[in-house]
C-alpha cells in the first residue's frame, strides 16, 4: 500500500435523487440525532450506579463492567462493520445499528443481572457500527467540508453524554420508576433518531433503483476498501493517537471525582468539577476538528492537545485541590480535542468513504480496546501503591506517547 501526499477530495461518483430527502440539512439532522444517542446511553449510569450495584448487590469489581464492557465490545465490533456496511448499505447499517442501541438500552433494564450485562454487550456492538460508519458518511457527503461535519457529530456525541449525565437522577424523580425507568428512558432518544434516520435508507433506495448501469449508489461505500491497512504506520499511528486519547479520558471518567475526594475534597464539589470539565469537552470536540480541516498538517494540533493533556494531569499531581478547577478545565479541552481529532483524521488521511471505513474500523478497534484497560488498570495501580501518584504519573507518560502518535497522524499524507 502505498503513502501519498495529500490532495483535494476525490470525487465520488453516485446517483443523487432530485427530492426534498436530499437535503443536506436533513441528512445533518439525522447525523446529529443518531449522535446524540452515542454516548447518552453510557453517561447516563455513572449517577445511578450505586442503586444498580445494591440492586443485584455487585461488588465494585462488577460494577465497574457496567463501562467496561461496551468499551471493550466497541473494540470487538468495530472490525466488523466495513463488511455490513459494504453488503448492505451504509443507510440501513446505520439504522438497523439505532434499533439495536435502543434494544439494548432496554435490555440492560430487565430485572437480572445477566440481563444488565448482555444489553451492555448490545449497546457495545451498536456504538462501535455508528461509530464506524459515521466517518464514511460524512466524508461522502461533505468531502469538501469534512472535517467541520465531523466537529459537529463529535459535538453532539458529547453534548448527548452531558445531557444524559445531568438528567439521570431527575428522571429517575420524575418517572417514579427508579434506576430502571431513568436509564430505560433513553430508548426513546433511540427511536426518535431512527424516525429521523428513515429519509436517507428511503433516499438510498431511490438511488439504487434509478442507478444506470455501472453506476455506484450511494448507499453503500464507493470504491473498494484500503488494502493492507493494518500493515500501514500511518493507520497505527492515527490509531495510537486514538487509542492514547481515549485511555486517558476513560481513566478521568471513571476516577477523577475519587482522585479529588482522596485529597480532601468534599464529594459534591469534586462532582461539580468533573461537570465543568465534561462541558468543556464539548467547546474541544467542536473547534479542533474546525482547525484541523483549515490545516494541511495537523501535527502542532495533536501536540497541543497531549501536552494540555499532561499539563491538566500534572495539575493533578502537584495540587490535587487548589487546582482543581483549572485542571478540569485543561483536561476537558484536551480530551474533547482530542476526540474530535481522532476523528477528523480518519476523514482527513484518506481520499475515499470505503478508506475512511476501513481506517476508522481499524482505529477504534484499537482505541475502544486500549481504552478498557484503562479504569480497571488505574484502579489496580492505585489499589497496589495507596495512592493516585503512580497512576498520574504514568498517565504523564501515556501524554507523551499520544504526542508522539499525533505527530505522526499529522502529517500531510493519504492512506
Amino acid at each position: 500500500m502505498s503513502v501519498t501526499r495529500a490532495q483535494q477530495p476525490v470525487a465520488i461518483p453516485s446517483v443523487r435523487t432530485r427530492t426534498k430527502l436530499a437535503h443536506p440539512a436533513l441528512f445533518l439532522t439525522g447525523i446529529v440525532l443518531v449522535a446524540l444517542n452515542m454516548r447518552a446511553c453510557l453517561a447516563a449510569v455513572a449517577p445511578v450506579l450505586a442503586e444498580i450495584q445494591q440492586t443485584f448487590h455487585l461488588s465494585a469489581t462488577a460494577s465497574g463492567l457496567i463501562t467496561t464492557v461496551p468499551a471493550l465490545f466497541q473494540g470487538v465490533g468495530a472490525p466488523l462493520t466495513p463488511r455490513l456496511t459494504r453488503r448492505f448499505g451504509t443507510e440501513r447499517v446505520v439504522l438497523g445499528a439505532v434499533l439495536t442501541l435502543g434494544a439494548g438500552v432496554l435490555v440492560r433494564v430487565l430485572p437480572s443481572a445477566l440481563a444488565l450485562y448482555l444489553g451492555c454487550v448490545v449497546i457495545g456492538v451498536a456504538i462501535a457500527v455508528l461509530n464506524v460508519s459515521m466517518p464514511g458518511l460524512v466524508k461522502r457527503e461533505f468531502p469538501a467540508r469534512a472535517a467541520a461535519a465531523t466537529g459537529l457529530y463529535s459535538t453532539a456525541t458529547l453534548v448527548g453524554a452531558t445531557l444524559a449525565a445531568a438528567s439521570s437522577v431527575p428522571l429517575e424523580q420524575a418517572l417514579g420508576g427508579g434506576w430502571q425507568a431513568s436509564l430505560g428512558a433513553w430508548s426513546l432518544l433511540a427511536v426518535v433518531a431512527a424516525l429521523a434516520w428513515l429519509p436517507q435508507v428511503l433516499r438510498s433506495r431511490q438511488a439504487a433503483g434509478a442507478a444506470r448501469p455501472g453506476a455506484v449508489s450511494p448507499a453503500a461505500p464507493a470504491g473498494r476498501p484500503t488494502d493492507g491497512i493494518w500493515r500501514s504506520p500511518l493507520a497505527w499511528q492515527i490509531s495510537g493517537f486514538m487509542g492514547v486519547s481515549s485511555l486517558l479520558v476513560y481513566i478521568l471518567v471513571a476516577w477523577l471525582p475519587t482522585i479529588l475526594a482522596d485529597h480532601g475534597m468534599d464529594r459534591g464539589e469534586a462532582g461539580l468539577v468533573f461537570a465543568f470539565s465534561n462541558l468543556l469537552q464539548v467547546a474541544g470536540a467542536f473547534l479542533v476538528p474546525l482547525l484541523a480541516g483549515r490545516m494541511t498538517r495537523q501535527r502542532g494540533l495533536a501536540v497541543a492537545m497531549a501536552g494540555l493533556n499532561a499539563a491538566g494531569i500534572a495539575l493533578l499531581l502537584l495540587a490535587p485541590v487548589s487546582g482543581a478547577w483549572a485542571a478540569a478545565a485543561v483536561l476537558g479541552v484536551a480530551q474533547g480535542g482530542s476526540f474530535g481529532l481522532a476523528l477528523a483524521f480518519i476523514v482527513l488521511r484518506t481520499d475515499t468513504p470505503a478508506g475512511a471505513a476501513r481506517l476508522g474500523g481499524m482505529s477504534q478497534a484499537v482505541g475502544y480496546l486500549v481504552a478498557a484497560c484503562g479504569p480497571v488498570g488505574a484502579g489496580a495501580l492505585h489499589q497496589l501503591t495507596g495512592g493516585w501518584t503512580v497512576p498520574l504519573a504514568l498517565m504523564l507518560a501515556l501524554a507523551g506517547a499520544a504526542a508522539v502518535a499525533g505527530w505522526g497522524a499529522g502529517r500531510n499524507r493519504t492512506l
